[in-house]
């Protein structure tokens, strides 16, 4: 049997907003804000997609945790951006974190790596292309809040307290989401 109260739960549980909840549903916000609070009385097809979106979301376990890679390689402001480039050219990968210890400080991206070599500056240290910190998420944050930053970062950092865990790609997104 259907239980419309548990919409509400689920949602929560998946960490996803009434908002993103809709957009996948194909209604709008206030229509699942309704249905949670009981003020409407849905008809069945609307509760059979709001629970097969709700099903696919909890089978496909999108969570930050379940499609970072791990563990994540690094650079360290000291190195020399030759031996970085070699690195993400080894690796087939565009960017990476620059920690100082344990604290994250920065990113280095093949794009800055790219102007300095092409400005006839080969021989700086990482510090010198660093650029402002990827974004950072908690385990459990959702894919839709990852593929927002990802909108606007080539990278997203998941850590928990201030430990580094993994990171996730455009190319990670995509290759859950095609499935």
């Amino acid at each position: 049997m259907i239980e419309i109260g548990e919409i509400r739960a689920r949602r929560k549980r998946l960490r996803i907003t009434q908002k993103e909840l809709a957009e996948l549903v194909g209604v709008s916000q206030s229509l699942i804000a309704k249905l949670e609070s009981g003020r409407l009385d849905p008809k069945l097809s609307l509760l059979k997609r709001v629970f097969k979106v709700l099903e696919e979301l909890e089978s496909r376990n999108y969570w930050a945790r379940s499609i970072m890679n791990s563990p994540v390689i690094v650079a360290d402001p000291s190195e020399s951006i030759k031996k970085v480039a070699k690195i993400m050219i080894e690796k087939g990968i565009s960017q990476l974190p620059v920690l100082d210890g344990d604290r994250i400080i920065g990113s280095v991206t093949e794009r800055g790596i790219f102007k300095a070599f092409f400005e006839g500056k080969g021989d700086l240290l990482v510090r010198d292309v660093l650029e402002p910190p990827l974004p950072t998420v908690k385990p459990n944050e959702s894919i839709f809040e990852l593929s927002k930053l990802l909108l606007e970062a080539p990278a997203v950092l998941v850590v928990e307290g201030k430990r580094l865990l993994g990171i996730v790609t455009k190319h990670d997104i995509m290759r859950v989401s095609a499935r």
